[in-house]
């Protein structure tokens, strides 16, 4: 398992990944946008050889405050410790940047997602209703909150 920071150089692979995971994927553009915008960052996964990459996590850290704006494990690859590891390295990188909380928004029926985010010390400190846009009607998100520097 290799775990190394990218930028918008890897905006294509991003892309390519949070397509495998998501229904509604976002662009490679949108991607290259987010990694030029203050206080963004980006761990990549990778194993094998030649490195094949597995997962990704996408986060912003400015004025003391951290968030997860997206997580990305390819389908085939989840359930081996590749989004627990991701979420650590970016918790460790977010305090490093003198971040004391970070926070993230799941879709409410991601039960996969939450276990995930509670085992990595988030709790649930808010509900945003209607805050996914889905062709079945609007879904809720939990906001969802890990101290950091404490």
């Amino acid at each position: 398992m290799n775990l190394r920071p990218v930028g918008s150089e890897a905006a294509f692979d991003l892309a390519d990944l949070h397509d495998k995971a998501f229904d509604r994927p976002w662009t490679a553009l949108e991607f290259d946008d987010l990694l030029k915008s203050p206080g963004a960052f980006a761990i990549l996964g990778e194993a094998g050889e030649p490195a094949e990459a597995k997962g990704f996590i996408l986060c912003r850290s400015i004025a003391g405050e951290a968030e997860i704006l997206t997580v990305a494990v390819d389908p085939a690859a989840r359930r081996r410790g590749w989004g627990a590891a991701l979420v650590a390295v970016a918790a460790g990188i977010a305090a490093e940047t003198k971040a004391e909380a970070m926070f993230l928004e799941v879709a409410a029926d991601n039960l996969a997602a939450i276990a995930l985010y509670q085992t990595t010390g988030f709790l649930k400190v808010g509900l945003r209703k209607g805050y996914y846009p889905h062709p079945d009607g609007a879904k809720d998100a939990l906001v969802m909150r890990r101290a950091l520097n404490t």
